[in-house]
């Protein structure tokens, strides 16, 4: 009974991490879809604890395990056989660790900031070498190409 609930608990700490890895997606501030910040700043936030809710399903579920192969193994009366720690569990802990410290930051890096509004560029253009100095130093336009391009022109 015991390996069906481990089980249950690393299937759903899978799937809350799928979802929570769509939900931390769409509400990163650079991406489009989400509408504004403050509806991306929540779903992201959901994101977030949907990542600890799932580090703290893989955590448990490890935890139940080794806490009965260690039971199982200094029990005297015991006879079948006996399992010892192994590498997959020490994974196990340090990834569930690893994703409730991630769900973590990521609900506190997201909060929103009006001290330092988002600023958006302007694109102008690709312009060459030849062209942007012959905008910026002649005074009557030149309607003719530039004879000669160096080697960075097309860079």
């Amino acid at each position: 009974g015991y390996i069906q609930a481990c089980r249950g608990l690393m299937i759903s700490a899978v799937c809350l991490g799928f979802f929570g890895s769509i939900f931390g997606l769409v509400g990163m501030k650079c991406t489009k879809v989400g509408g504004s910040d403050q509806t991306k700043a929540r779903i992201a936030c959901l994101a977030g604890l949907i990542f600890i809710l799932s580090g703290l399903c893989s955590m448990t579920g490890c935890s139940l395990y080794a806490n009965r192969i260690t039971s199982e193994f200094f029990d005297p009366s015991f006879i079948a056989q006996k399992y010892e720690l192994g590498a997959a569990l020490f994974i196990g802990w340090a990834g569930a660790s690893l994703c409730i410290i991630g769900g973590s930051i990521f609900c506190f890096s997201i909060a929103e900031n009006s001290k330092s509004p988002r600023r958006g560029y302007a694109y102008n253009g690709a312009t060459s070498v030849m062209s942007s100095r012959t905008k910026f130093h002649s005074s009557v336009p030149d309607k003719s190409p530039p004879k000669h391009f160096d080697k960075n022109a097309y860079v």
